[in-house]
């Protein structure tokens, strides 16, 4: 009896907004999806015409409120079934859209300058030459954790200045996502977690030095399905254990020399449902596996489960860069027509860095101004995942991002995976 009380709601509800979309023009058209779990049926209305509308549903007589929605954006309607309550359907119309609310970075404190580095670099020959790892790479310091400082604690301290914030109680769901971690088991997330003093569902998420956007993207997506009201996302990269110094000969050397940029960095932020026109307009994820090999960490895993020289960074770095840049080449401009947006409008590209001129490439790539991109390799080197919160986290503190400014963040990972994700500050 429930279940049919349930469904004629159901269907009273299309009918409802079916009249709704013929009233308004035929360039609306509705999407909807069923949670059998929270007894919630999702209805996204879109306006799919090439002009934005806005408007009020209650100017023209309804009950229920329209909110402003962009052409690409979808407004949701969230319908609670209420089985135990045969009288009613309960609507609660609302525009969905996540933000990042809160943004944190944190370094560990020792610096660490090439000369250091250059010194601890031996082949059969000798150290390398003074000035070698600035002329390769553009960098010119990077920061190390402590030999005692676990992934865990780089991702806490990052993570502790919002949870004190927003008090332990408002956080519903914790991700960790970072390329690196404590452990193979258990997951990183329940060591941070215990560490934060938090409650709520943990899980990892990894994906090389994506592993924070993709985590961005995860998060806005349960917090659109009404799955969590605010999401914290933490990371930590210890990439100094990956580093080989000592070398057999000079193949060697080219192999693991991408590892002499990395550095050390955690990061956090807090994502929650925007109140009002700020948050993610757009994103979307491109994969080429057939390029996996070019960036690896061969230890670990099942490959090589107990080899202990497998546990050092190796890859073709020059290959790896040309093949990023061609994929994204096509990649962002398939985005920007999907999304609408135009070059003009972005005021801010943060991109991960794998050198001092990476970003010159990705300016170029992408078409985009190079004053749009805030520059972190030279003092940071490749912190991977942390790199771009380490960006964004820097044109903050210069009070250079402001309310309402429209950025992209470029996602760049081994595998290869790139990620494009527009949003307004």
């Amino acid at each position: 009896m429930k279940a049919c009380i349930f469904g004629l709601k159901i269907g009273m509800a299309f009918v409802f907004f079916g009249a709704f979309c013929n009233q308004w023009n035929s360039n609306w058209f509705i999407t909807s999806r069923f949670s059998p779990h929270y007894q919630t049926f999702l209805i996204c209305v879109r306006n799919v015409a090439a002009e934005p509308r806005s408007a009020t549903y209650a100017e023209r007589g309804s009950a229920a409120t329209f909110l402003k929605s962009d052409p690409k954006c979808p407004a949701v309607w969230v319908f609670t079934a209420t089985t135990h309550n045969r009288n009613y359907i309960q609507a609660n119309s609302m525009l969905v859209r996540a933000k990042i609310a809160e943004l944190e970075v944190y370094l560990p404190e020792m610096r660490v300058a090439n000369e250091v580095l250059e010194k601890r670099i031996h082949t059969p020959q000798g150290s390398i030459q003074p000035g070698t790892l600035e002329r390769l790479f553009g960098i010119r310091q990077r920061h190390f954790a402590a030999q005692n400082e676990q992934v865990s604690d780089l991702a806490v301290k990052a993570a502790l200045p919002i949870v004190d914030r927003v008090g332990k109680s408002n956080i519903d769901l914790l991700i960790f996502a970072a390329a690196c971690s404590d452990l193979i088991e258990p997951a990183t997330c329940n060591i941070v977690q215990h560490k934060l003093g938090l409650t709520c569902p943990a899980f990892d998420l990894k994906n090389a030095c994506n592993s924070f956007v993709n985590a961005i993207m995860t998060a806005s997506a349960l917090i659109q399905a009404g799955q969590y009201q605010s999401v914290l996302i933490v990371n930590g990269e210890k990439l100094s254990d990956a580093i080989q110094y000592e070398l057999q000969d000079e193949a060697a050397l080219k192999r693991h020399l991408a590892a002499y940029s990395l550095g050390d960095a955690g990061a956090a932020a807090l994502i929650t449902a925007s109140p009002d026109d700020s948050g993610i307009y757009f994103q979307k994820i491109h994969t080429n596996g057939s390029h996996w090999e070019l960036c690896t960490i061969p230890g670990g895993g099942s490959m090589h489960p107990h080899d202990g020289a497998k546990n050092y960074l190796e890859g073709q770095t020059l290959t790896l860069k040309k093949v990023l840049a061609a994929e994204l080449d096509v990649f962002f401009e398939k985005c920007l027509a999907e999304s609408g947006w135009k070059r003009s409008e972005i005021k801010h590209l943060f991109t991960h860095q794998v050198s001092a001129d990476s970003f010159k490439v990705i300016a170029e790539v992408t078409g985009l101004q190079l004053e749009t991109c805030e520059q972190v390799f030279e003092q940071y080197g490749n912190a991977a995942a942390a790199s771009i919160p380490l960006a964004i986290r820097a044109r903050l503190n210069r009070n250079e991002l402001q309310k309402g400014d429209k950025i992209v963040l470029i996602g760049l990972a081994a595998g290869v995976s790139i990620s494009v994700q527009f949003m307004i500050w």
